[in-house]
């Protein structure tokens, strides 16, 4: 399986990322970004690219992938709905009709979060913009998964790029295991959301969307 992975930085695509190099299901990773990650491995190979809203120029590079990993994302933590929007939707919309053009036979899975709102109309604006483009990746014609994880632990190195978190995952790390026991719908690790979502790329699931206590059962 050869797949193509946005967002390899950041903490959920990290996990995607070392997850995606350990098993032998995946036969070659194309990772795009803004910056490049600091993995070197035979079945890596990269592509830096500045304007992810504008991916014609590289757009050559997808033809034969078979699974897009769209690990992209930011807080919307004191930004404007339009602000969000921009980044959330329009910049994942830009890359699944690239991909759906080079391959409209290839798995699309993007992770979303617990809580998105597929009415679009709730109070949440977070909510409400991750629904609207969960809600048109599905109307898409490739296979789309929609991933929705709450609390996820990181775990073999893998760090959040935000201090806070850094912190959050530091004081959890020890009680992750009873955590994940006692409310198994709430917790994951980026090591099994990676696993997966390489899991769904290679043989599907029963449903397009998934929250965390579907990602802990694959």
């Amino acid at each position: 399986m050869k797949v193509i992975l946005f967002g390899a930085t950041g903490m959920v695509g990290q996990g995607v990322l070392r997850e995606c190099l350990l098993d032998p299901v995946v036969e070659a990773v194309l990772v795009v970004g803004r910056t490049p990650v600091e993995q070197r491995d035979p079945k890596l190979r990269e592509v830096v690219h500045v304007n992810l809203f504008d991916l014609s120029s590289i757009e050559g590079e997808f033809a034969g992938l078979d699974a897009c990993f769209f690990c992209l994302g930011v807080s919307s933590a004191g930004m404007s709905e339009e602000a969000y929007r921009r980044v959330t939707y329009d910049l994942t919309m830009s890359a699944a009709q690239a991909m759906v053009q080079q391959n409209p036979d290839m798995t699309f899975i993007y992770v979303s979060g617990a809580g998105t709102d597929s009415s679009e109309r709730g109070r949440m604006m977070w909510a409400r913009v991750k629904g609207k483009t969960e809600n048109d990746l599905l109307k898409l014609p490739f296979r789309a998964y929609m991933f929705r994880p709450a609390f996820i632990q990181a775990m073999h190195g893998v760090r959040s790029k935000t201090r806070l978190y850094r912190v959050l995952y530091a004081i959890t790390s020890p009680i992750y295991p009873i955590l994940k026991r006692l409310v198994p719908g709430i917790a994951t690790s980026s090591e099994q959301l990676g696993r997966a979502m390489i899991k769904v790329a290679n043989a599907g699931a029963p449903k397009r969307v998934l929250e965390t206590r579907d990602i802990n059962a694959l």
